[in-house]
């Protein structure tokens, strides 16, 4: 029996970024954690789909950092792709959605017969190295979409 949370992110992990994010005295549903499970694991999968196509074409098995910015650029995620460039490392991140995406796609459990590091997401920040404000941030990532 396949579990469906097999191949999505922490809800625990989920849940701790959105408390960073939100102000301090919000309440999360339990409901709105499994939605942005789902997306955030939709969206890695989708951005590391398209990075994994560009490595098959260029004959190479393994994905990395660049071609997770690439991916980025190249499905219009361009502010994505420069803050990540801009001080975020992206091995462990690339590493770790590549390592998903190759797992599912050899019909593996995640972390079975592969080894990856935990997953981090980081706050974006403005040109000054400052975070924005949550509604900066929202403009921010609505403009992206």
């Amino acid at each position: 029996m396949v579990d469906e949370q097999d191949g999505l992110l922490p809800i625990a992990n989920v849940g701790r970024i959105m408390k960073q994010i939100l102000p301090q005295r919000a309440k999360i549903s339990k409901e709105a954690k499994q939605r942005m499970q789902e997306c955030a694991t939709e969206f890695l999968s989708f951005v590391t789909a398209e990075a994994s196509d560009k490595c098959h074409k260029e004959n190479r098995k393994t994905v990395n950092g660049d071609d997770i910015c690439w991916a980025l650029s190249a499905l219009g995620f361009d502010n994505y792709a420069q803050a990540t460039i801009r001080g975020q490392d992206m091995n462990d991140i690339g590493d770790r959605a590549a390592s998903i995406y190759m797992a599912s796609e050899q019909g593996l459990q995640v972390g079975e017969q592969t080894q990856t590091p935990d997953l981090e997401f980081r706050m974006l920040e403005k040109g000054d190295g400052t975070k924005p404000s949550v509604d900066q941030e929202h403009n921010l990532l609505s403009n992206n979409v």
